[in-house]
């Protein structure tokens, strides 16, 4: 039986490094998704930071949209499977379009939504068909101060959302604040 567990916090707050012990702790074979995209060299030096910290024994697997289809293939050959981040998966999503969000209508924005919502449920149920340990990261970003742009407070409160979606299917939560995991369910 699989366990959907997601960790939360805030921007360098420890819940990258928090969730790939949790991993550690299962002691078999784990899958690192990654969904960040290195389009500059601050994001590219991020990735290699991540990736040292990480076990050399860890399979990568850089996988940006439809993660549910990597499900199956991932868990016939390993157990523990951390996805890093949830934030950066949305962000592909609603980036792969061109849409400039500080202008589009609302039902644009809406259907967006909707479909990373689907993405999410699909990723979720191809876990919940499988006997593995995931464990999911994202960035709670509501909790700072409401952004100047359009766009700003449209992302925030999409991935508002998802979290929650996500902390619903989860069988254990966690929130990280600077270095300090503090279980919120299971």
């Amino acid at each position: 039986m699989s366990q959907v567990i997601m960790v939360t916090g805030g921007a360098r707050s420890g819940k990258s490094s928090h969730a790939e012990s949790l991993c550690r702790a299962q002691n078999n074979s784990t899958a690192y998704i990654a969904t960040s995209i290195p389009f500059d060299d601050d994001m590219k030096d991020r990735v290699k930071k991540h990736r040292a910290m990480r076990p050399s024994s860890w399979t990568t697997y850089e996988v940006y949209q439809d993660i549910y289809k990597e499900i199956p293939k991932i868990a016939k050959s390993h157990q523990t499977v951390i996805l890093d981040c949830v934030t950066l998966l949305v962000n592909n999503i609603m980036f792969k379009e061109d849409i400039d969000f500080e202008t589009c209508e609302y039902l644009e924005i809406d259907r967006v939504e909707q479909s990373i919502k689907e993405q999410v449920d699909l990723l979720i149920k191809a876990v919940r068909k499988t006997d593995l340990y995931f464990v999911m990261v994202t960035n709670e970003i509501g909790m700072s101060v409401i952004g100047a742009t359009r766009l700003t407070r449209v992302y925030t409160d999409i991935i508002g959302r998802i979290n929650q979606q996500i902390a619903k299917a989860s069988d254990e939560v966690y929130l990280v604040v600077s270095g300090i995991p503090i279980k919120i369910r299971g």
